[in-house]
């Protein structure tokens, strides 16, 4: 997955094929794609200490969306605390809180334009990155320091603030100003690119989480409030089962592709455990949720995942849940 991501940004700034215009484009594709492998099937499982027994391996490895231009700190926050918590839940799971524009939860306010939602959901799915590549990182690390959430990462907000600053700067340096300088295209086909580049990487990445969760299928509790502070109803097992969901479960390809987050049930349920086992895990979950008549969600193939999130959008835009 590394070399899927550092090749081709090596023959970009190599100036190899710069007579050849499609081979430039094919480039940031694929650029794009690898910044999906890395995320899903190295970053993610290194950041929940699931790659290697080793902790140092992990927390090696885990360094590498950095390198792709994230904030390792926040993706922890946001993911392992707040989402695989509080898993589908208005105002606790980040993951769903969106901007506007998006209605993910029936739960959330209703406006008359998220009616067309399921038509323009996918480019704002596209933009997801590169957001998260410019603004996104700042806002949120601000957020979180406001609500003492960077305490038990040990770092300061301020502190936070100006790492990112460095990593920024480190990214933007490769990715943008080295093309700039020795890739022989112009500042505007270089810029394209990385736009292309990071439409490419949003848009996959969206099709692979968005579908685990926001489904019609999918549970959206309501969180109980005791001592002022709001939590999860129920069994946190029984809460995972019901929120998520899993698709093409005898898709090797897609599975290796993909870090095994096709297997969505399985690694709420056991996230310090690598991905390359949850098609053993698998099984013994599913018959254990039938036993004790829990629910098992899961799609036989990817695009019927898809087809099914695309028709919650819909749903939700037209405030047919509650």
């Amino acid at each position: 997955m590394v070399i899927v991501y550092f090749l081709p940004w090596a023959m970009i700034v190599s100036n190899i094929g710069a007579g050849h215009l499609p081979l430039f484009w094919l480039c940031w594709v694929v650029m794009g794609c690898g910044i999906v492998g890395i995320g899903t099937c190295i970053m993610h499982d290194a950041n929940h200490g699931a790659y290697s027994a080793n902790r140092k391996v992990n927390v090696f490895l885990g360094y590498i969306l950095e390198l792709i231009g994230g904030y390792s700190v926040n993706w922890k926050i946001q993911h392992n605390l707040l989402h695989h918590t509080y898993t589908n839940i208005d105002g606790l799971d980040e993951d769903i809180d969106s901007i506007v524009l998006l209605r993910l939860s029936p739960r959330q306010q209703w406006y008359w334009f998220h009616r067309y939602q399921h038509l323009y959901a996918w480019f704002f799915y596209m933009c997801m990155t590169l957001f998260w590549m410019t603004a996104k990182d700042y806002l949120q690390v601000i957020r979180f320091g406001r609500r003492n959430l960077l305490v038990k990462q040990k770092v300061s907000l301020s502190k936070a603030i100006l790492r990112i600053t460095w990593y920024k700067m480190f990214y933007y340096g490769y990715v943008l100003v080295l093309p700039l300088l020795f890739s022989g295209q112009p500042w505007y086909f270089v810029l394209a690119g990385f736009v292309i580049m990071h439409f490419t990487a949003g848009l996959t990445l969206a099709c692979i989480f968005q579908p685990s969760h926001i489904m019609p299928h999918a549970s959206f509790p309501e969180p109980a409030q005791e001592g002022g502070k709001r939590h999860i109803k129920e069994s946190w097992a029984i809460h995972e089962l019901a929120t998520s969901t899993n698709f093409a479960p005898r898709s090797r390809w897609l599975t290796w592709c993909i870090g095994g987050l096709n297997f969505q049930i399985e690694h709420h349920l056991f996230t310090n455990i690598c991905h390359i086992h949850y098609r053993k895990l698998s099984p013994i979950v599913k018959k254990t949720a039938a036993d004790f008549g829990l629910p098992y969600h899961e799609k036989r193939t990817f695009w019927g995942a898809l087809v099914d999130h695309a028709r919650m959008l819909k749903l939700l835009g037209k405030n047919q849940l509650a």
